[in-house]
């Protein structure tokens, strides 16, 4: 179960893999570095290729953490799992999805 983080030619930052409960306190380290150097943070979670709720909820962490900074993100391909997840929570309407 790994998830990975990086910045994609489409300047976009890129999770990769499996979003769990094992895998999500080893990425938010990465994920608060990143929130501290950028401005602007777009998210492709396109390759993201399972999540349970705690992925979800690290996204919603995610846009706190961002939110409390003065800066803003924006998550891109969000799978259709996860979606799922966010709208049975009513998460959907909190997270800035396109």
């Amino acid at each position: 179960m790994k998830i990975t983080l990086h910045l994609n030619d489409k300047h976009q930052y890129e999770l990769a893999g499996e979003l769990t409960f094992q895998s999500v306190p080893a990425i938010y380290k990465q994920i608060e570095q990143m929130i501290k150097e950028n401005g602007e943070i777009p998210v492709d979670l396109s390759k993201v290729t399972r999540s349970d709720s705690a992925g979800v909820a690290m996204l919603v962490e995610w846009v706190r953490d961002v939110r409390q900074n003065g800066k803003s993100i924006q998550f891109y391909n969000i799978p259709g799992q996860m979606l799922a997840i966010a709208k049975v929570s009513g998460l959907d309407v909190i997270l800035p999805l396109s």
